[in-house]
């Protein structure tokens, strides 16, 4: 699907038109369901599966009146239902916060340069929460990136900001995220 067509789908969406969504989530489905199987790859009970995390993304997403822009900023939106869903389904688990008696819903955390394999989605989630009160573009850059697979030039489109200042923010939050997760 082209530019102009994947902005005309999201028009018609915007109007009402279901189907539009529908043909927008068939472009993209691939790209979110390969993200959504790195996110719950080294999920150990494989309660969760990357079909079931893309399907309930896309339920949410019928259920929500988002008016996307264009196609990164659609990606934009569903990385961040994906996180949150993520988060819902940790939380569900019964994990406390220091530990818990089930089990983690661990996150490959290669993409964002860190050591640890056994850090825990709502770990990640929290701080990047803490990020966002400091600098809430940094912590929205690298959730894009991270829970969207959106490119640089995809972040900054959708943040409206330069290539190299999307580089300069994740540069800085990967080594903020780094030293807070590692404490």
């Amino acid at each position: 699907m082209s530019n102009l067509d994947f902005a005309n789908a999201l028009t018609a969406w915007r109007q009402g038109d279901r189907q539009a969504l529908d043909q927008l989530f068939e472009t993209v489905y691939a790209e979110l369901r390969a993200l959504a199987s790195r996110q719950v790859a080294s999920e150990s009970s494989r309660t969760l599966s990357a079909t079931a995390l893309v399907n309930e993304a896309y339920l949410r997403l019928v259920k929500r009146e988002v008016a996307c822009e264009d196609r990164a900023h659609f990606l934009a939106v569903t990385s961040r239902l994906m996180r949150r869903i993520l988060v819902d389904f940790a939380r569900s688990r019964g994990r406390e916060k220091r530990g818990g008696a089930l089990p983690l819903l661990p996150i490959d955390t290669a993409a964002l340069g860190l050591a640890a394999p056994s850090l825990d989605v709502l770990d990640i989630h929290d701080a990047l929460d803490r990020l966002s009160v400091l600098d809430s573009r940094k912590a929205e850059a690298v959730e894009l990136s991270f829970f969207g697979g959106l490119t640089n030039e995809e972040i900054a489109q959708a943040l409206g900001v330069s290539i190299n200042t999307v580089g300069r923010d994740l540069q800085f939050a990967k080594a903020w995220l780094r030293r807070e997760l590692s404490s």
